[in-house]
């Protein structure tokens, strides 16, 4: 018998310092070690978009109604995709402040390519991807060629691609995108088709089933802990339910938004390259310390560069969709408080300042919470001045949260 076949304790668990109890109860005391230690992952966001929805929904009955959560997904589709990028950047102790510049820009050259020199959709939807890719590319270039901080890079970059939106709309202050364009027609009139969204509801829950049964394999051939079966199969199912009401739900307005599903999964898709991929892990270890980093063979600076364009390529096909939300392109868009926004929503969302922590979720779940309070808040006819200032203090509680942890897991593990 080999030594891993007659292992009693996997290898994991063999210090007692990690042992649990089995079961439903040993899964609660491991939860609860965890956040005593700091890891509190995305717990206070979620007990935060709950608390704010139920507060709201007292306040205005109409709040939690179908028209209005269908409204909510389907503005939060723009600022939420650039909120994407700003995570990238933050977990790697970096900033982007030009992303709603970009935004612009890109939202700029759909409305002046299409209206004013006839080019195809498609081909405006690629030069305003194509601008992204450039601006982040010469963003991460400076960084690490000249070690100059992202801060002032993107901050020069701000103004720089806020002179080019000006530049390319010239005495056009506003240029406006017919109803019937494609672009236009997604963000605007197209949902899932009802039974559609049932069985990509039902896909959803098995694709996590799936990969939660693939994890299990994976760590008992490694003759490490792993979830139980049962708790496997309970998830799936209750994932199952809540997709499934949801889309009930939403299918007695008009539906889930089309734009909110790619929004969707642009965040699983990334979620998946952070956590499943050799250049996720480069990205955590460079955002936990870049010298560490490079000691381990990881190649930093091509690191730094990548995060830098896929941050503006996420800024400019926000941009985009902001532009077909709007159907128009002017020398507002980008700008007010889509670039806090989107900064905000990363932050609120999980993702920490002082990089190496956090996840493509967090854009998602911090968009949620910036788009519920301003939805409410409208509901109960309150000017923006309440919403900058309650979304301030959402933002604060949430820095204070995250630096607390930190404190705490710096504590648990001097213990």
């Amino acid at each position: 018998m080999t030594e891993t076949a007659s292992r009693a304790v996997p290898i994991d668990r063999e210090d007692e310092r990690l042992s649990t109890s089995a079961g439903i109860r040993g899964a609660i005391q491991e939860a609860l070690n965890r956040i005593r230690g700091g890891d509190v992952g995305s717990l206070p966001v979620v007990v935060g978009v709950a608390i704010i929805f139920a507060i709201f929904q007292i306040l205005n009955s109409f709040f939690l109604s179908a028209a209005n959560l269908v409204d909510l997904a389907a503005d939060s589709v723009a600022v939420g995709t650039i909120s994407i990028g700003i995570v990238l950047v933050l977990l790697v102790g970096q900033i982007d402040l030009s992303v709603g510049s970009m935004s612009g820009v890109a939202s700029t050259i759909l409305g002046v390519g299409m209206i004013v020199h006839g080019w195809p959709v498609w081909l405006a939807l690629a030069v305003g991807l194509a601008a992204g890719l450039v601006t982040g590319a010469i963003y991460g270039g400076i960084y690490v060629l000249f070690s100059v901080p992202s801060f002032v890079i993107t901050l020069a970059g701000l103004l720089a691609l806020l002179g080019f939106q000006l530049k390319l709309l010239g005495t056009n202050g506003s240029i406006n995108i017919p109803f019937d364009n494609f672009i236009v027609r997604f963000t605007q009139q197209m949902f899932v088709p009802r039974p559609m969204a049932y069985v990509l509801a039902a896909v959803v829950a098995v694709v996590y089933l799936v990969f939660v049964l693939a994890r299990i394999r994976r760590r008992k051939v490694n003759d490490l802990s792993a979830p139980s079966l049962v708790g496997a199969l309970i998830k799936f199912v209750a994932l199952l339910v809540a997709l499934e009401f949801i889309c009930w739900y939403l299918n007695k307005d008009r539906g889930i938004p089309a734009p909110f599903v790619m929004f969707v999964v642009l965040v699983v898709g990334m979620n998946y390259l952070l956590t499943r991929t050799r250049w996720g892990r480069a990205v955590f270890a460079v955002g936990g310390s870049v010298e560490a980093a490079r000691r381990a063979g990881i190649k930093v600076n091509r690191v730094y560069i990548s995060v830098f364009v896929l941050c503006s390529v996420f800024a400019a096909l926000g941009g985009l969709l902001a532009a077909g939300r709007l159907a128009s392109a002017s020398i507002s868009s980008g700008t007010g408080d889509v670039n806090l926004d989107a900064i905000a929503a990363a932050v609120i969302g999980g993702t920490s300042l002082f990089g190496g922590r956090g996840s493509a979720q967090s854009a998602l779940l911090g968009i949620l919470v910036i788009e519920a309070i301003a939805s409410g808040l409208n509901l109960l006819n309150l000017d923006s001045s309440i919403r900058f200032m309650i979304t301030g203090g959402v933002l604060v509680l949430a820095v204070v949260v995250d630096s607390l942890s930190r404190r705490s897991r710096a504590a648990h593990g001097t213990a």
